[in-house]
């Protein structure tokens, strides 16, 4: 099982599929090869929700962004 979580607290935003974690490896930037953490802003998660991310996942980001307009997030196998 694969778990996304808030990085800043530590909060669980939920669980995602392989094909989600790949849809966001593929299409956000990493610093490193072992990279589990990605940084979205409100613009970016438009984007992405535009060029065809599941919904599901997006209204998971949407509701764990909040008003904030940016969250970083990672992910972990469970």
């Amino acid at each position: 099982m694969i778990k996304l979580l808030d990085h800043e607290t530590g909060r669980l935003i939920g669980s995602i599929t392989e094909a989600q974690l790949q849809y966001l490896v593929d299409q956000l930037e990493e610093e490193w090869d072992e990279d589990q953490e990605y940084y979205l802003s409100t613009d970016s998660l438009d984007m992405l929700a535009e060029g065809g991310m599941d919904t599901g996942l997006v209204e998971m980001l949407r509701e764990a962004m909040g008003d904030r307009g940016e969250i970083e997030i990672r992910w972990a196998r469970m």
